[in-house]
């Protein structure tokens, strides 16, 4: 099942959840496979192609860290490949939550006599998948807010200097943080003041989509995120601010940028709309304004909080402007904490709400 887990992180499977398969047969691997990306086969039908000699599934063991879906989607259901190719034991890490499937894949596979065995790794496979099932309960995708701050709690020196707060170590858990996420999100003024490519760096083999978001469409002609030959990028912004910029909209979209405008631009809009795309979990890595709006209008879920071992001083710039909390009891609370070191920093992990 942890080899499931391994393969299943190598997909973009949004609006489909990540999935891993092994097949095995007297203490060897027959095969293996990963689902890559919705609309192509699934992590099953991978494994199962990959046994050269069928003949050899006749008794084998097949490991999912989901369970196998029975219904025809844009590929058609598992069960249906499985129940056929002779497999005797199917081992399945946790029920999916997509109502077409929830529990009927398990009660196929048992009907048609196959041993089956459920909640190997539960936990691991049910985290693997929290935004893919918290999209299907709530509607939008499961937010996440990244940042780095220093030992006084800095983001930035008071000129605006930030690089680099954190060790290299952070900085590539950081970019493995973006290949587990179908989207980046951040504002208008961090392309204008720091040009990030929020890109993978090769820690994943797909980067994720950059949705960048801007009222006043006041964005620089040249930035990294307008290569979209490394990732796609999405700038959303307010209809009444494309007045008098069809120059700048025609030069963004001519890159290959694609502009979307909305009567009115709010987080709550946002995440809808990625929602409607099939992301199934986001993460905001943007400045202190924009991280405020973001955690007020409740689309930040999981916390990433990066703490450095320096110290600034002065009146270097913190991680999120005002929430208009005036007293200690209205803080905002996370739970179910996790702290590890990363390099010579420290990595806070935690959720804003429960995912019930």
């Amino acid at each position: 099942m942890a080899r499931c887990l391994e393969l299943a992180r190598r997909g973009r499977t949004a609006p489909n959840p990540r999935v891993g398969c092994a097949i095995v047969k007297n203490g060897h691997l027959l095969g293996e496979g990963w689902h890559e990306r919705a609309g192509q086969p699934h992590a099953e039908v991978r494994a199962l192609d990959a046994v050269g000699d069928r003949s050899a599934l006749v008794g084998a063991t097949l490991y999912v860290n989901l369970e196998p879906c029975d219904h025809q989607g844009r590929t058609p259901p598992c069960t249906a490949a499985i129940i056929p190719a002779g497999i005797q034991r199917v081992v399945v890490g946790t029920l999916d939550s997509d109502p077409r499937v929830s529990g009927r894949g398990c009660d196929r596979l048992r009907a048609a006599g196959i041993d089956l065995t459920l909640g190997i790794l539960e936990a691991e496979c049910r985290a693997i998948n929290e935004g893919f099932f918290y999209r299907l309960r709530h509607g939008q995708p499961l937010g996440l807010w990244k940042y780095a701050m220093t030992l006084d709690g800095k983001i930035a020196t008071s000129t605006g200097h930030s690089q680099w707060i954190t060790s290299p170590p952070a900085r590539h858990y950081v970019h493995q943080l973006r290949g587990d996420c179908d989207a980046v999100i951040t504002g208008g003024n961090t392309v204008r003041l720091d040009n990030p490519q929020l890109t993978c760096h090769g820690a994943h083999p797909t980067n994720p989509l950059r949705v960048i978001l801007t009222r006043s469409f006041r964005l620089p002609h040249q930035a990294q995120v307008w290569q979209v030959g490394d990732a796609p990028t999405l700038v959303v912004t307010e209809v009444a601010a494309l007045q008098g910029q069809d120059d700048r909209r025609a030069l963004l979209e001519q890159q290959g940028v694609e502009v979307l405008a909305l009567p009115q631009l709010t987080i709550a809009s946002v995440v809808a709309t990625l929602g409607q795309r099939g992301c199934n979990q986001v993460l905001w890595e943007c400045g202190a304004p924009l991280a405020a709006a973001a955690m007020a209008a409740r689309a930040v879920q999981k916390v990433y909080a990066f703490i450095a071992p320096k110290i600034i001083g002065g009146h270097g710039n913190g991680a999120i402007a005002n929430l208009g909390i005036t007293h200690m009891d209205q803080a905002i609370h996370l739970s179910r904490t996790s702290w590890q070191t990363v390099g010579d920093d420290w990595l806070l992990v935690g959720y804003v709400d429960p995912l019930s």
